[in-house]
């Protein structure tokens, strides 16, 4: 295989191989000796696209190769792989001509240059449709924010939808070289109900023919710049000033195309692109719209790599399907639509593993994400024709469900503030995250002291990050709506990359350390108090615990500066605590059944902080399902840290030794690596726990649980939401103070 960036020659026999070849960037292959298989969706002409599922076996890396006349593919190299983590890569390409599109593979048992799944060992044929459909379920099912309804000239172009647990029944519409319309029952049950010979290859072909440009981006790019209506007859064209008789407006087309014939001029390409990406898309939209209410359906969700995220014709689809319908039906694109054949390859191909037992999630650091085609609207966009688009997810053991006790599933969003709306608070937390870069590449390098190499993947991780940021204040889109989740996301993600997998391990453990050593006196103190007495304090001391953020600027610049900063002097920085407001909440009339809390910090949060409170309810009566993160982020506890953490305790208080020898208190993983929470995407085993336990009390804490994401949550049951504001701007925004409390106590409306 040739090395990356450099050059190489093939492995085969054939001298018709024996090319040089120059490889894209690392990234873009990023991993790729660990896949296991090789799922790949080959277009007869819009594209192509791949997807390699990156665990413990055989792997084949497919290399393109462009000449002056077209494109080929071949076998660069098939060898073992080492373990990795699961996870899935996903490729986009172009292909140049549709006819020369065909893989041509070489190496294994393929030296002749064959293409059938004989000519390697373990390359199979999947149904293209089966593919189709079980790739767009996928991502309808596993990936937020993939869905948008796209809304010419608002400030937010792009509308995401949130992810409905029923997604059934729906039509895709799937542009390609042709158009095919599926109606999907099911999972399992869907039926192609018609189609068009008029799709992408139309509009490539006739383009072609019409401007002699061969790139289909071109194309694309030349009906940006176009005014169709100096090629197309519109109906004030027609009908003079009658057409308000009709209802119709003068602006409609009457006739793509029209003026030319009787025109004695020459058109421009750019208008004629525009002419004809117009017919195309009007008449897909109005074919996809009469079969959605022939059968009855309101949502139709447009795949296929013709669109490619296009706002001409994504606008151009819309309108159609809002005229013809009048309304009652939905225009719905995907972020992914050219990787739906290839993910439901890989998934067929991944059946003896069982999918269903699994969860995905994007992984923000391998996505290229949603870009605009136009340098007009994104002067940072590179080129697309002959470029890799990349879609990158990972694989997580176990699935993801919803919190059984979230009131209406389908309208809960995690997020409070989207920041695609919300311009002034996306600059400012942009820049809050550029500003906090230096911090957490220095924290990067500390944690790994005996590593040589960690400042360098440190530095890479840097300018990963700062690219991304810089991509977002060009395109909010990009990934979805921006909240302050995605961009917590992407850098844990990225520091994942670069294999800093948990910067603040170190500091955890010595916090960890020192908080045990106090909880003796602490317990000792809460105990000497009166009851009314003590439950101001419990709360006061769960507030003050969760000051300890690292994530937080404002809190690590004082823990830095002053070393013997402690939990007395984190009460002291309380803002707004007032007594009245406990003791009335939680800690009134019988015990709750059970009581589950999503824990944020480590050291004093979840030791001086949490579990006195959590023993207090254990005294009461009640059971205490404790809930951590899956995966380490910043210094949020993780699961495994909590069970250490438990047993230490345990050993020193009876109270909590009884509960777990009991099972009244349980430790169990969120499922999530975030210093955020999504409700709609909580590890399985935590959802049946709720249900067996009759959970009627969620506590839920810290800024980026109960501020950032849930603030609006509503549950079935009594909650919690409680946390200490630990930034200025948005202290100032919700009208208080730094270090000002927010404690939040709802009870549901019978």
């Amino acid at each position: 295989m040739a090395e990356r960036g450099g050059r190489g020659t093939s492995s085969g026999g054939d001298s018709s191989l024996d090319k040089s070849i120059t490889l894209p960037p690392d990234e873009i292959f990023r991993n790729l000796e660990n896949a296991k298989c090789f799922a790949i969706d080959i277009g007869n002409r819009t594209g192509a696209s791949g997807a390699a599922a990156v665990e413990d076996g055989w792997w084949l890396c497919l290399l393109r190769e462009t000449a002056g006349t077209g494109s080929e593919w071949r076998a660069g190299h098939v060898g073992k792989c080492s373990p990795a983590e699961p996870s899935a890569h996903c490729l986009k390409l172009e292909t140049d001509y549709g006819s020369r599109s065909a893989p041509r593979l070489a190496g294994g048992a393929g030296h002749d240059g064959s293409c059938g799944p004989e000519a390697l060992p373990g390359v199979d044929k999947e149904d293209v449709m089966t593919c189709l459909i079980k790739g767009c379920n996928f991502v309808l099912k596993n990936i937020p924010h993939e869905v948008f309804a796209y809304q010419k000239d608002s400030d937010t172009e792009f509308r995401f939808q949130t992810n409905h647990p029923n997604i059934f029944p729906y039509l895709l519409v799937n542009i390609g070289s042709g158009v095919s319309i599926v109606k999907v029952e099911t999972g399992d049950k869907f039926e192609w109900i018609g189609g068009s010979s008029i799709g992408g290859g139309t509009f490539w072909g006739l383009g072609a023919l019409l401007t002699k440009t061969k790139k289909f981006d071109e194309l694309l790019q030349l009906a940006s710049k176009g005014q169709h209506t100096n090629v197309d007859m519109l109906v004030k064209d027609v009908y003079g000033g009658a057409y308000q008789t009709l209802g119709l407006s003068g602006n409609l087309i009457a006739s793509s195309f029209g003026k030319s014939a009787t025109a004695d001029k020459e058109f421009s390409k750019d208008d004629m692109a525009k002419s004809l990406l117009h017919m195309i898309s009007n008449d897909i939209g109005q074919l996809a719209c009469l079969y959605a209410k022939l059968h009855n359906l309101h949502k139709i969700y447009f795949g296929g790599f013709f669109i490619r995220g296009h706002p001409v014709t994504m606008r151009t689809i819309t309108y159609s399907i809002n005229f013809f319908s009048k309304g009652e039906v939905q225009a719905l694109f995907l972020r992914h639509e050219g990787y739906l054949g290839a993910i439901g390859a890989f998934l067929k191909g991944a059946e003896q593993d069982n999918p269903n037992e699994y969860s995905w999630g994007e992984n923000y650091a391998g996505s290229s994400g949603l870009m605009s085609p136009s340098p007009d609207l994104c002067p940072m966009q590179r080129a697309r024709s002959g470029t890799f688009d990349m879609f990158e997810m990972d694989r997580l053991e176990r699935p993801l469900v919803n919190l059984p006790l979230l009131k209406d599933p389908s309208t809960y969003i995690p997020d409070t503030v989207d920041l695609t709306d919300d311009a002034m608070a996306r600059k400012y937390w942009l820049t809050c995250f550029e500003e906090a870069l230096d911090g957490v590449v220095k924290r990067a390098m500390a944690s790994q002291p005996d590593s040589i190499d960690a400042a360098e993947r440190a530095e890479k991780f840097r300018q990963k990050y700062w690219n991304k940021l810089q991509t977002l204040r060009q395109q909010p889109f990009a990934y979805g709506t921006l909240t302050v989740r995605s961009l917590l996301d992407t850098r844990e993600h990225c520091l994942n990359e670069f294999s800093f997998p948990d910067p603040y391990s170190k500091v955890k453990q010595k916090e960890n350390g020192i908080a045990l050593k106090c909880f003796p006196s602490v317990i000792e103190s809460l105990d000497s108090l009166g009851w009314e007495e003590r439950q101001f304090a419990l709360v006061k001391g769960l507030l003050a615990g969760n000051v300890f953020d690292w994530g937080a600027k404002a809190v690590s610049e004082v823990l830095e500066s002053e070393p013997q900063f402690g939990f007395e002097e984190a009460k002291e920085k309380l803002q707004g605590i007032e007594n009245h407001s406990v003791a009335s909440c939680l800690c009134e009339g019988p015990p709750h059944k059970c009581a589950l809390i999503f824990a944020d910090n480590s050291g004093i949060d979840i030791i001086l902080g949490v579990f006195p409170f959590v023993r207090e309810l254990l005294s009461r009566g009640s059971e205490v399902i404790l809930a951590c993160n899956s995966g380490p982020a910043l210094n949020d506890v993780t699961y495994s840290e909590s069970l250490i953490v438990t047993e230490r305790i345990a050993a020193m208080d009876p109270i909590i030794q009884s509960a777990l020898m009991e099972e009244r208190l349980l430790l169990v993983q969120t499922g999530s690596s975030s210093p955020c929470l999504d409700l709609s995407r909580l590890d399985k085993g935590l959802a049946l726990l709720v249900r067996e336990r009759k959970t009627d009390l969620v506590i839920i804490e810290g800024m980026g649980r109960a501020i950032h994401t849930n603030y609006y949550a509503a549950l079935q049951c009594e909650s919690l939401k409680l946390a200490v504001i630990k930034n200025s701007w948005l202290a100032d925004r919700l009208g208080g103070k730094i270090f000002s409390v927010i404690f939040k106590y709802e009870v549901p409306l019978k």
